[in-house]
């Protein structure tokens, strides 16, 4: 990522719904900031704080949920895997990287942990319920900027084409996501 800040807005394609993503380089990696209005069937609002070292990977998550009670849900990588509201998870601790369902941005955070195509399982944040599972997925890299997100768990058999910059930031994510300028 640059040292300059980035600014990201995806629109929903499949139900009503936006998402306002500010990136900026800290002391210790980056920060995403993030807003996510979801008007579909289960509507809910939802803004993150992701803290990820230089190599773009999660050291912590913290989400606020409106649905229609507010709910927050911390996880923290630690040395044993992962942290749910401080306490150990024990059942995640196979996972590599977080999935939060209700945004393309974890799409980046895989492609750069794998470091072209390959497998990894996915600490899978549903989104309301705020379930926890983990999750087996697979990138595929078609081109320089094009992949191929096939999912091997949760969803088995979803496959979607993911357009990317050349921070791996999705373009637009198949069905379901597209940059607004």
């Amino acid at each position: 990522m640059s040292a300059l800040s980035i600014t990201r807005k995806w629109r929903r394609l499949d139900e009503p719904g936006l998402e306002i993503l500010h990136l900026q380089p800290d002391d210790d990696g980056i920060l995403a900031l993030a807003t996510v209005v979801h008007a579909g069937a289960e509507a809910f609002g939802l803004s993150y704080l992701w803290q990820l070292d230089r190599d773009w990977r999660t050291h912590r998550l913290e989400l606020h949920l409106a649905s229609p009670t507010v709910e927050t849900l911390q996880i923290e990588r630690s040395g044993e895997g992962w942290q749910v509201n401080g306490r150990p998870r024990p059942d995640l601790a196979e996972c590599d990287e977080i999935d939060l369902s209700a945004t393309p941005f974890c799409n980046t955070l895989a492609m750069h942990q794998l470091q072209g195509p390959g497998e990894l399982t996915t600490l899978y944040v549903d989104l309301p319920s705020l379930q926890l599972l983990p999750s087996r997925q697979r990138y595929t890299m078609l081109d320089k900027n094009r992949w191929r997100y096939t999912d091997l768990g949760i969803a088995k058999g979803f496959e979607a084409d993911l357009e990317v910059d050349d921070d791996r930031l999705v373009v637009t994510y198949e069905g379901l996501f597209e940059t607004l300028d």
